[in-house]
């Protein structure tokens, strides 16, 4: 696999090959895809922001050997430097670039079977392109048999009109590739080693190398800037977006879910507009999520309701319930059949089977008991300054609403806590906990310190 540019069209920090379609970066999709064809060896070329890189690909990919491209510029060297990493190793070479992740197993399997059965040495994938600015384009005979390749910035007049172009994948025979790589010069307006000019070093040596071409464009897209990498992004998307439709997941509007590849859906799962699923989120059979809610590495049971939600790093259970307007950040575990209600944020928070936050929470490093209530308005006072600490409420508990719980703090198996209470201390099974207070009324106040106001007359009409 080639991936040794340095992607300055991108304007980018991050490694072009690093950006992320779909929820993992191209060269995620691209290794994958390698992978999966059960290679004897996989390879990678890296020259720029290598180390960055490779400690993605080694991170995720272990088996794949790491080589460092020269300093001399080219598709061409980073073959020959490939090759020579494989050893003496002899049998077909498949060469990807890190930057075209769309491309799938079938159609490379396609490639490399009509290889061989034409007995090819050198074998590609070419397309037609209503706009082929910036390719390579194939260069035919008469009768249609391939001739060669010329880069764009070679290309005369003549040949900047062919739309049938390049796509940058190839299978060669290792032997005949070492040698012909061994006669490419860099007398090119690049000054570069070009892996294409193999290409016409073979046929004019007699060698059998065809183009096969590929229908779906997409397929073969590679990805050079921001708004390539947009509309490679919403093309992938669609097709997602169809698979889990066509697999028996109801999306009532496809052009505003987004969906990662890493994602698993159960059947019947509904997904209203506006939801976008990230990273390893699983959601289970009969599930409806939306509108407008975001989940990353979300756990969502069989028949939960999620609306209008933030989550990330979180369970929710068979049956239960989320929103709307709810934030469940890392931690987070609602129970089967419980309910995180509207304008809840909950943190590091075990929420028992049939338990219950409402409505304006914060549930922060806590564990609430099946079947308990919390009142509406409710705050977890998890942090004391310099330490987090955890707060207990018991099982079929019900608190008050304006509570305050200072933790660490537990409330007891069945205990009830009286509205506005700020509770302090551990309160036992089975009691009421209140902060009884006074209320202290001063007759007279508003008119005394707001004479003339609205306020001050509708008081004084009443006590007339």
């Amino acid at each position: 696999m080639l991936a040794a540019g340095q992607g300055t069209r991108m304007k980018s920090a991050t490694p072009k090959v690093l950006h992320e379609i779909a929820g993992i970066p191209m060269i995620g999709h691209v290794l994958a895809t390698a992978h999966s064809l059960k290679p004897s060896k996989v390879a990678v070329v890296l020259r720029h922001e290598k180390e960055q890189i490779e400690n993605y690909v080694l991170a995720h990919f272990p088996k794949t050997e790491v080589v460092t491209q020269d300093e001399i510029p080219g598709t061409g060297r980073a073959a020959e430097q490939a090759l020579e990493a494989l050893g003496d190793f002899d049998g077909d070479v498949l060469i990807l670039s890190g930057d075209v992740p769309l491309l799938d197993v079938e159609s490379i399997s396609q490639l490399v079977q009509n290889h061989q059965e034409l007995g090819s040495q050198g074998s590609l994938i070419s397309v037609v392109l209503d706009n082929p600015n910036g390719y390579g384009r194939i260069l035919r005979v008469k009768n249609s048999e391939l001739q060669g390749i010329v880069e764009q910035k070679d290309a005369s007049a003549a040949q900047l009109e062919i739309t049938e172009v390049n796509a940058g994948v190839y299978v060669f025979d290792a032997k005949a590739l070492r040698s012909a790589l061994t006669k490419v010069g860099m007398d090119n307006a690049q000054g570069e080693k070009y892996l294409t000019d193999v290409v016409g070093l073979m046929l004019a040596s007699g060698q059998k190398v065809h183009a096969q071409q590929i229908l779906d464009p997409y397929l073969v897209a590679g990805v050079n800037d921001r708004a390539q990498l947009g509309e490679i992004a919403t093309e992938l998307n669609a097709r997602i977006v169809r698979a889990w439709q066509l697999a028996g997941v109801t999306i009532q509007e496809p052009h505003s879910t987004w969906i990662d590849v890493t994602v698993q859906l159960g059947q019947d799962v509904t997904l209203l507009p506006s939801t976008r699923l990230h990273g390893l989120t699983r959601v289970g059979v009969g599930a409806a999520i939306g509108p407008d809610t975001t989940l990353r590495d979300v756990e969502v049971g069989e028949n939960a309701k999620i609306s209008r939600t933030q989550g990330d790093s979180a369970r929710v259970l068979d049956g239960a319930t989320v929103g709307p307007f709810a934030y469940l950040r890392p931690g987070t575990e609602l129970g089967a059949d419980g309910k995180i209600g509207a304008f809840v944020e909950t943190k590091n928070a075990k929420i028992g089977r049939g338990a219950k936050v409402p409505h304006l929470s914060y549930v922060g490093d806590a564990t609430i008991g099946e079947g308990a209530n919390i009142g509406a308005g409710t705050i977890f006072a998890n942090y004391d300054g310099v330490n987090k600490h955890r707060t207990e409420v018991g099982p079929h508990a019900r608190t008050g609403s304006g509570n305050v719980f200072v933790a660490p703090v537990s409330i007891g198996a069945g205990a009830y806590t009286a509205a506005g209470s700020t509770i302090r201390r551990n309160v036992e099974p089975g009691a009421l906990a209140l902060n009884p207070s006074p209320q202290k009324n001063m007759a007279g106040w508003v008119l005394e310190q707001r004479p003339g106001s609205a306020s001050a007359k509708a008081a004084s009409e009443i006590t007339e």
